[in-house]
């Protein structure tokens, strides 16, 4: 193993322990918060690097579908659904709304591939803005627990931080 490789993994590593223990280490729900929507653009921004990077396609609708399956996890979550199933559910729902956009869009390259996410990326945005049955619009979809993988508490800081000041 060569020494780039070597200390990539190493940084992995670290910043995987170390993101395993923001709740522990974090001074509060906000903090946590923040931390959490990082990580979620992180991955949203992994996902456009490899559209762009690796297939040279710029994508202008690449947040529709983030956004479809963030609306899928918490209408999952309203109907009841546990966490982990309602994740499942929404990254089928998901794979299967990415399966439609490159259906219509991979027919195309160069600016008409552009043209198209847009345009896709648009119908969306209406449809989340406009069938408020459905996606509640300005207001969104209200959830009432946050998740609790492997039975822990994400929504929790406050009683770590309590916990460790005593």
């Amino acid at each position: 193993m060569n020494p780039t490789t070597r200390t990539r993994n190493i940084a992995l590593i670290v910043a995987f322990v170390a993101l395993v223990l923001v709740p522990f280490w974090m001074p509060g729900v906000y903090y946590v918060n923040v931390s959490s929507q990082i990580l979620f653009y992180a991955i949203f921004a992994l996902g456009l690097n490899i559209l762009v990077g690796y297939g040279g396609l710029v994508s202008l609708g690449h947040a529709g579908l983030f956004g479809i399956t963030a609306y899928a996890t918490a209408y999952l979550l309203s109907m009841g659904l546990g966490h982990t199933a309602a994740i499942l559910g929404a990254l089928v729902i998901g794979l299967g709304c990415t399966a439609l956009f490159a259906a219509l869009a991979l027919r195309a390259t160069g600016i008409g591939f552009i043209m198209i996410t847009l345009a896709l990326g648009q119908i969306i945005w209406g449809l989340a803005y406009r069938w408020i049955s459905l996606t509640g619009g300005d207001n969104g979809i209200n959830v009432k627990t946050r998740p609790a993988p492997f039975g822990y508490d994400l929504g929790g800081a406050n009683k770590l931080v309590d916990k460790e000041k005593n």
